[in-house]
């Protein structure tokens, strides 16, 4: 059976990938809520690869690293962290030189070509957690199966757009609508072949 990729994505209301500041927004469960469940810890075993884009894996790597754990965090994101640890860990990078967080190893080329070769290496499924640039890229291949996306109850008007002009339409089957508890849309799409 072929290796599943779910592209992860976090954005504005108006398509921007990033990070806003709203009611809620700097709020840290003590315990994981459904939405990270779903997004990350029911996943633990069904999925060992992550791929990332140069800031991404920086970002991940200076904020979800073990090493970078604060003793007050929850247990749930200590388990993340080892988790991220245990996977295999891509980065696509034109310009990355070293990358010394957990198992990583940088990629180049081709996109197409890289997916086809890590989907025909053993493993279980791929999660794409990376910026606007390279999800774009894989929206445009057709090269997900399935997307996982929390929309954040902000117009931002400036940043990183997701969106930009395609060759051809990409029709997506909704899975599932989740409201979260400060405004947030969880929504789930798996791509129609």
């Amino acid at each position: 059976m072929a290796r599943k990729i779910t592209v992860n994505m976090f954005m504005t209301l108006d398509g921007y990938g990033e990070f806003p500041d709203y009611p809620g927004s700097d709020f840290v469960p003590p315990e994981p809520d459904e939405f990270w469940k779903d997004m990350w810890s029911n996943r633990y075993g069904s999925v060992d690869t992550i791929i990332y884009g140069t800031n991404s894996y920086l970002g991940h790597s200076q904020f979800h690293a073990l090493s970078k754990r604060k003793p007050t965090d929850p247990e749930y994101l200590f388990e993340f962290s080892r988790y991220l640890e245990k996977c295999n860990l891509v980065v696509l990078s034109h310009t990355l030189k070293k990358a010394d967080w957990g198992n990583t190893r940088i990629m180049k080329g081709e996109l197409a070509e890289i997916v086809a070769r890590l989907k025909s290496e053993p493993g279980n499924d791929i999660i794409v957690d990376a910026g606007p640039t390279l999800t774009n890229a894989f929206i445009k291949g057709g090269l997900a199966d399935e997307y996982k996306i929390l929309v954040f109850p902000v117009i931002l008007g400036r940043g990183h757009h997701y969106w930009s002009p395609m060759e051809k339409q990409e029709t997506l089957k909704l899975v599932s609508v989740k409201v979260l508890e400060y405004g947030e849309l969880y929504l789930q799409y798996n791509r129609v072949p």
